[in-house]
């Protein structure tokens, strides 16, 4: 079993790993065939940006709070659930995101990219799609751009719809809307090139985050998924994260 052991610095995920290493050994993650994160979603996340350029598939068992990327954690047998895990590819969001010193930024999305006002007073910001302004101000505390894994986080709580991961579309979610107050956001397809130009920025700074990668006082984000990079994850076929997804939609 070429797999390496990666935790999260918390004492679960320190205890988690040193009882994996001892059962199967250690390799280094720039040496394995696939890497075993131990932690919550939030290192998973950092677990598939850290170890982007090797390009293998990722396993996750949950040591953290949160849990919805992970599979269960259970030492024993572990190379024969890494045999028979179910791969999922996942395609992120590319952000290129304009300072005010008219800098530009590039980062990738797995679950959202994110525009949110910095200052006490509310952003306002036009939204162009495909080169057509479809809402020319959103006055309020942002809007964020999820992907079908991303949509069962920070769009959720934002009021955003729960995409199933082959429905082919992206969310397009308002953060506490002032104006327009019906405003819910859209579904829009995933080849969709969206474009956020902040108004008023000198007075109504605005930052923009992809994953945990923000930028401060932008002018313009554009976003786009990307095919020419992807994210390989492994699950458990008994709890699959297609299957997770769908569940999310008929929780209470």
């Amino acid at each position: 079993m070429k797999a390496a052991f990666v935790a999260a610095d918390t004492p679960a995920g320190r205890q988690a790993r040193d009882d994996l290493v001892r059962r199967y050994g250690e390799i280094p993650p720039e040496q394995a065939e696939m890497i075993v994160a131990l932690g919550g979603d939030g290192f998973m996340l950092e677990t598939l940006h850290r170890y982007l350029e090797r390009r293998v598939p990722i396993f996750g068992m949950h040591r953290g709070t949160v849990g919805f990327l992970m599979n269960g954690y259970d030492p024993e047998r572990l190379p024969e659930r890494l045999a028979r895990a179910q791969s999922v590819a996942l395609y992120p969001l590319e952000m290129i995101a304009t300072d005010v010193r008219r800098e530009e930024h590039r980062a990738l999305a797995i679950n959202e990219v994110s525009l949110l006002r910095q200052t006490r007073q509310a952003a306002k910001i036009r939204i162009r799609v495909d080169g057509v302004t479809r809402l020319d101000e959103l006055s309020g505390d942002g809007v964020l751009v999820a992907t079908p894994v991303g949509s069962t986080a920070y769009n959720f709580s934002a009021h955003g719809p729960i995409i199933p991961l082959g429905a082919g579309v992206l969310a397009l979610t308002p953060i506490s809307a002032f104006r327009p107050r019906r405003w819910r956001g859209a579904l829009l397809p995933h080849g969709s090139k969206i474009v956020f130009e902040v108004l008023d920025w000198e007075k109504r700074s605005v930052s923009a985050t992809a994953d945990y990668t923000e930028i401060r006082d932008v002018c313009t984000v554009a976003v786009r998924e990307t095919r020419d990079v992807s994210f390989t994850l492994l699950f458990d076929p008994e709890h699959n994260l297609e299957e997770r997804v769908y569940k999310e939609q008929f929780s209470s």
